[in-house]
């Protein structure tokens, strides 16, 4: 039975893309409440996800996925949200290592 590689480099990728995000994050939250943050991460990605699947043509009616699917990406996304939410307070409120400090940013 053959498998596929290609999940590994898509792997590779959302690592390098969450190591972005905590550097981008903790630069971009010094001056602004972590859930106004978090707010405008989310507006973001809405609108770039939502060109993305328009462009591509992934878009379909959602109004005809069943009940199983709704109720389980609506938990998905709540656990997400929680998720964020406590990611922006950890990195607001925590220091980050000596090694890993970064320039300040004007």
């Amino acid at each position: 039975m053959a498998t596929s590689t290609g999940w590994f480099y898509w792997a590779i990728l959302s690592a390098v893309f969450a190591a972005l995000t905590a550097i981008f994050a903790k630069i971009g939250i010094q001056r602004v409440d972590s859930d106004l943050a978090t707010l405008i991460r989310t507006a973001i990605i809405i609108v770039v996800l939502s060109v993305f699947v328009t462009y591509t043509g992934k878009w379909s009616n959602p109004f005809e996925l069943s009940s199983k699917t709704w109720l389980f990406l609506g938990l998905s996304g709540l656990a997400t949200g929680a998720s964020w939410v406590c990611y922006f307070r950890a990195l607001k409120i925590g220091e980050l290592p000596l090694k890993f400090r970064l320039p300040q940013v004007t």
